[in-house]
């Protein structure tokens, strides 16, 4: 007669490892490395818009516009003046926080055209198919064919400068971009089962985009749009620096580089302090884009 082993499979049990130090350690600091990625760029761009659109409201600034040449060329940080005055006597912080107002009114405004139209016609190619995609992708091909700062050379120049018209010849650049993005998304969800399940349900065409494509799609539209944002900037401040852009005396950071260039050598300021704030503005943009699209894992 066999004697029965006994069970040792709960006496021998080996309880689950704790996770070591070095691993708890790993977590925090990975989880900071995110939080900074995230919140660094954010507040940065949070200050700036406090500065170009808060500040004006509770502090009276000098003019942007008119100077005095008694105070031309004086230094940064002189009294009154943080960033020095120009060779006009205008004041280069006052010239910042406007120039900062026009870059964001625009690129923020052609963003939303861009989300707008290109978004819309990327939700009916990618959604309905067919020919009427095959038509409107062919749109959007040809304008993302062309230049895009030509493109924008060539309507601003036949509209004349404004910050209407800067607007406008920048969104021919934003809805073709913007266009092809979102179609390329609405295809891919337009393949995944819930979608052929809400079709044979009966749910109606306009119910799906509205309750299905668009919560889907929008993480990367926000993403992109961040992106999109830094590179107007970009686009605007290269109108204003040929001359095509915002009209002087307005000030931009374009045209405030393009009139320290006359200067620099003797006083590369003009140039530098423009530059620093355009160059620091995309690079968060961009940042905070990476960020987002890591933190809702956006492809």
């Amino acid at each position: 007669m066999a004697v029965p082993t006994p069970d040792v499979t709960l006496a021998t049990r080996v309880p689950p490892p704790l996770p070591s130090l070095v691993n708890s350690r790993r977590l925090r600091t990975q989880r900071l490395g995110r939080a900074l990625r995230l919140w660094v760029p954010a507040g940065f761009l949070i200050l700036m818009l406090a500065m170009c659109f808060l500040w004006p409201l509770v502090y009276n600034l000098p003019s942007s516009v008119n100077g005095n040449i008694i105070y031309s060329s004086e230094p940064p940080f002189s009294p009154g003046h943080w960033l020095g005055t120009n060779t006009l006597g205008v004041d280069i912080f006052s010239q910042i926080v406007y120039g900062g107002q026009i870059a964001f009114e625009v690129s923020v405004s052609v963003t939303v055209i861009g989300i707008v139209v290109g978004g819309g016609i990327g939700i009916i190619a990618g959604y309905f198919g067919g020919w009427i995609d095959a038509v409107l992708s062919r749109i959007l091909d040809v304008l993302i064919a062309f230049p895009a700062l030509v493109l924008a050379l060539v309507i601003a120049e036949g509209l004349g400068p404004s910050e209407m018209h800067v607007i406008l010849a920048l969104s021919v650049f934003a809805i073709p971009a913007l266009g092809r993005v979102v179609r390329g998304a609405t295809l891919t969800l337009r393949a995944l089962p819930f979608m052929t399940a809400a079709r044979l349900a009966g749910t109606r065409g306009w119910r799906i985009i509205v309750r299905h494509i668009v919560p889907n799609i929008l993480p990367g539209i926000v993403t992109f749009s961040l992106l999109g944002i830094g590179i107007v900037i970009i686009l605007e401040g290269a109108l204003d620096f040929l001359g095509y852009g915002i009209p002087l005396p307005e000030a931009s950071w374009g045209s405030m580089i393009a009139q320290g260039q006359q200067v620099l050598t003797a006083q590369p300021e003009y140039v530098l302090i423009p530059s620093i704030f355009l160059l620091v503005t995309v690079v968060a943009l961009n940042m905070l884009g990476d960020a987002l699209r890591e933190r809702w894992g956006v492809q």
